[in-house]
């Protein structure tokens, strides 16, 4: 297997990882609003979903720049595989993951208060993932007949 196969391995299958761990963190969240604290586990959840996050951008910014599926030709934008893999992917999936990154960002520095910090986390995590899930090219949807992945 060639370093793009690898790569498009790793992607797809750390995206089970992300949306594991970004579940786990929402339910998280949700679970200890009313608790009053802020404990070292809720940090850990939360950096390590967005951890994950992070290498999942950048395995797929290296994808993004060597994939066949990400071409830019005459009528692209009418092509909707092109369309999608070239831009609505990757534009979703950078917006979702910086709506994650600053809501983290705030509710570790700048909230006051472990209910305002567990909301911010309830909050974002869970429009990031929507944005995640609506973004991701499922082998079961609209790109079964091109496959998953980014290869």
């Amino acid at each position: 297997m060639d370093i793009k196969g690898m790569l498009v391995h790793m992607h797809s299958g750390l995206r089970w990882v992300v949306l594991l761990l970004l579940i786990y963190a929402i339910i998280n969240a949700a679970r200890s609003i009313s608790s009053g604290k802020y404990l070292k586990k809720d940090k850990m959840v939360n950096l390590f979903t967005m951890i994950s996050l992070h290498v999942q951008l950048l395995i797929g910014l290296i994808l993004y720049f060597i994939s066949p599926k990400v071409t830019f030709f005459e009528g692209w934008m009418k092509d909707s595989m092109t369309r999608f893999f070239a831009m609505e992917h990757i534009v979703l999936m950078v917006i979702a993951i910086a709506i994650i990154t600053i809501g983290r960002s705030r509710a570790e520095k700048k909230l006051e208060g472990t209910r305002n910090k567990h909301r911010a986390i309830l909050i974002t995590y869970t429009i990031g993932l929507i944005l995640i899930l609506a973004s991701i090219p499922w082998p079961f949807g609209r790109w079964a007949s091109f496959g998953a992945g980014l290869g």
